[in-house]
């Protein structure tokens, strides 16, 4: 057996095959795009944050050399046949999305006009001869008093509601938090942030009048979603869309689903029949392709005289801004039904509320209900200084372990197959929790301030709706012996190239090097879902299986027939079948010119070629991650700056489909998950400016502030196809919290407590200064 044959099985570290071609410069993202004619977009945008648009001149834009169209929301908005996306959920309310504004902006960067030129230089120059009359009105601005505003951001939707989901009502827990020993209360809030992908989105729409067919390239993890959206959104059929997908750099959600700028490029394409490009400049990406996170929560539990958990409620709020995508109530009802996390919970209550503002609207993005965790590990620190008890003795008292599982949590949340207590027992013992606590009494006794933060969470990955319980695959081996892999896709950074041949290779038992894949092109990719949700993996993993399977018994069956022997003695495994204890074999490509060019050697029953079509359909909506994270920090109370000394994450994905992928994503959402926490902040003024649209504004961590990240592996599997489960959100839910947690901890002899992100450094001497104590002796 040779050194590449070796690779082929699951849980190897194989290095991953996309980073030859993106490392040295030979990727194509959307930008690289280049098509006879074709003309370049730029939107002229909202300068107010809300105002009646009451009048709007092109005349001198569309006279300059150069420009092949200046397009209105009269010009696009009517050409709409329905815009609508797959990961809306049913019964929801209606969401607003025109293409462009229409009598009224909403935001500030609102696209108001679409100026299309022969290069995007002409088309700037042309979107500042655009004159837009405004007249300014009232925004709403603060989500937390918009239900009470006399403005509306939507007149359609009354008290600015964007609707609102609940489970047991909190107030129907009143008797039991009176009624407990020690009860623990906080209203905790999340800053805006957005997910900043390192490629900002992009687009190349084609429209072919003869054939009534578009083509599009785009920056998106999901293929199959865009092409639904457009043959909804022009209403053609759906085969008469094609979607490609080459390099996306960056996704974490926010592209999950086309935005208003994409719609408008789809329609002007069909418009002006010119290939229309757009690509996002990075103050347009932090102006209006999206925010999350921000949110906030008035949260209670409730205790017994040992610190058992009686009862938990969280009353949930956030801001979806004026334009969500997609539905905002998907994310909140998943706060709701997670806040108990992993821990004993006899009883909880919780409702969310969602109301519009005069702010960029919310996107999905890694970990969208990460809020729970938040508030519940903040609280839960919080309720352990009050009760006397070190946090981790508290977590004990209550944590759930893999031999209590399955479960279901009170609020109907069916755990299984995880392992939340055996995560946080090892990452403790990787950080040394008690080494940690002796050097933490020294360096107080020498005025310095440590800290040691966890966040314990379970999450539910792979499909959690009927559009993303499916994924196909096809495998085409050809007369070589050489297969071919194709899936949806929707490849983000996440090395879904490298898993998809790997899972192939050993599904179908051949060499690792002999195995390409195909992504992201919807004329030859079965239907699939994209990268969301954590669910690529598993879902990948099960219709690859399914393919190979039915390839495989051909094969076999191939090879008995010219072996002269049984199926049941034909062993196939590194691109051989041969028969055990013989000298009888045959390669794949000798199988595979039979299967092709010599038919009528086939046995009865088997179909020539080697081609097979695969679908994976989840028996389990959720399979359930889970991890802990431990950060220690070292706080200067003079000027607030937070070191990060040491983090740790104790991750429990099932078994690993390779290594090198599983942790480059625990590393990637750790480090944004650190963003969240100490640095980013899509902050607005009272009047709805943004007031973070650069990188000199907006700040994110960089290797300088991130500490190494040290890993520990539970391997708990799950139910569905090879055990595994979804990892790509986690690290973005467990870092944000701890890293929370390790400050005010750091910070607890000034009995600060957190209850306002981000913890810049002025906010922490702010917190210091609040509470009475500007000096303490160690």
């Amino acid at each position: 057996m040779s050194t590449t044959e070796k690779t082929t099985a699951v849980g190897t570290r194989v290095p991953r095959i996309e980073d030859l071609r993106l490392l040295t410069g030979a990727g194509t993202f959307v930008d690289d795009i280049t098509r006879p004619g074709m003309v370049h977009a730029c939107f002229v945008r909202s300068p107010l944050a809300r105002a009646r648009i009451t009048a709007i001149d092109t005349a001198e834009a569309a006279a300059l050399e150069g420009v092949v169209a200046v397009c209105t929301a009269a010009d696009l908005n009517p050409r709409v046949s329905e815009i609508s996306y797959a990961l809306d959920t049913p019964g929801f309310p209606e969401v607003p999305r025109p293409p462009l504004a229409e009598g009224e902006v909403r935001f500030v960067g609102d696209p108001v006009v679409l100026v299309l030129a022969a290069d995007r230089y002409i088309a700037e120059d042309a979107a500042e001869l655009v004159i837009v009359d405004y007249e300014p009105l009232e925004p709403v601005v603060d989500y937390e008093t918009a239900a009470a505003a006399t403005e509306l951001v939507h007149a359609e939707h009354a008290g600015n509601s964007a609707g609102g989901l609940a489970g047991r009502a909190p107030a129907d827990l009143a008797a039991v938090l009176d009624a407990a020993p020690h009860v623990v209360r906080q209203t905790i809030h999340q800053q805006a942030y957005a997910p900043v992908p390192l490629e900002t989105r992009g687009v190349v729409a084609e429209w072919t009048a003869p054939t009534g067919e578009m083509t599009i390239w785009i920056s998106t993890q999901s293929p199959h979603e865009v092409r639904g959206f457009c043959s909804r959104l022009l209403g053609i059929d759906e085969h008469r869309v094609r979607v490609i997908v080459r390099d996306t750099g960056g996704g974490f959600g926010q592209k999950v689903a086309p935005q208003r700028e994409e719609t408008c490029v789809m329609l002007a394409a069909r418009t002006v029949r010119h290939a229309v490009k757009w690509i996002e400049d990075r103050q347009e990406s932090l102006m209006a392709a999206g925010m999350a996170r921000h949110e906030h929560g008035d949260v209670a539990m409730a205790f017994d005289e040992e610190g058992h958990i009686l009862a938990a409620t969280i009353e949930h709020v956030q801001n979806v801004g004026a334009y969500p995508i997609p539905s905002p109530l998907t994310a909140s009802i998943a706060v709701g039904m997670l806040f108990p996390g992993p821990y004993r919970v006899p009883e909880s209550g919780f409702s969310t509320a969602s109301y519009y503002s005069n702010t960029v609207g919310r996107v999905a993005y890694r970990g969208p209900w990460q809020f729970e965790s938040v508030s519940r590990e903040l609280l839960l620190d919080n309720a352990a200084r009050r009760l006397g008890l070190d946090p981790v003795e508290l977590r004990r008292r209550n944590m759930l372990s893999h031999s209590e599982m399955p479960v279901a949590n009170p609020n109907g949340m069916p755990y299984s197959d995880a392992s939340p207590r055996e995560t946080f027992e090892q990452a403790l013992q990787i950080l040394d929790y008690d080494a940690f606590r002796a050097e933490q009494a020294a360096a107080r006794a020498e005025g310095r301030y440590l800290g040691v933060g966890t966040c314990t969470y379970v999450e539910p990955t792979t499909g959690a709706t009927p559009f993303l319980s499916t994924e196909g695959a096809t495998i085409r081996i050809a007369p070589t012996g050489k297969a071919n892999v194709y899936l949806s896709g929707g490849s983000a950074g996440n090395s879904l190239e490298t898993t998809a041949i790997q899972l192939t290779a050993d599904a179908l038992g051949i060499d690792i090097a002999d195995v390409q894949t195909i992504q992201g092109d919807t004329a030859v990719a079965p239907q699939g879902s994209g990268t969301n949700g954590s669910r690529s993996g598993s879902m990948a993993a099960g219709a690859i299986r399914q393919t190979a399977q039915v390839l495989r018994e051909r094969i076999v069956a191939i090879a008995a027939k010219q072996l002269g022997v049984a199926v049941e003695d034909v062993e196939f495994a590194h691109g051989r079948a041969g028969v055990p204890d013989s000298e009888k074999s045959l390669s794949l490509a000798e199988i595979a010119q039979i299967a092709y060019y010599q038919t009528e050697l086939l046995p009865p029953g088997v179909p020539p070629g080697l081609e097979a079509t695969g679908r994976h359909r989840a028996d389990q909506l959720m399979i359930w991650a889970n991890a802990t994270h431990v950060c220690t920090c070292e706080v200067d109370i003079e000027t607030g700056q937070v070191t990060l000394l040491r983090f740790v994450v104790s991750e429990d994905v099932g078994p690993m489909i390779n290594p090198n992928v599983v942790e480059g994503q625990i590393y990637g959402g750790t480090v944004q998950g650190i963003g969240g926490a100490l640095y980013e902040h899509l902050a607005y003024d009272d009047d709805g400016n943004p007031v973070a649209t650069t990188f000199l504004d907006y700040l994110l961590p960089t290797a300088t502030e991130v500490p190494e990240i040290e890993l520990g592996h539970i391997e708990t599997p799950s139910t569905g196809p090879g055990g595994f489960k979804g990892v790509g959100e986690g690290g973005a839910i467990g870092a944000t919290p701890a890293v929370l947690n390790a400050v005010a901890d750091a910070l607890s002899p000034f009995g600060v407590e957190i209850d306002r992100l981000p913890l810049s450094p002025a906010r922490i001497v702010s917190m210091i200064e609040a509470s009475g104590k500007p000096e303490v002796t160690p």
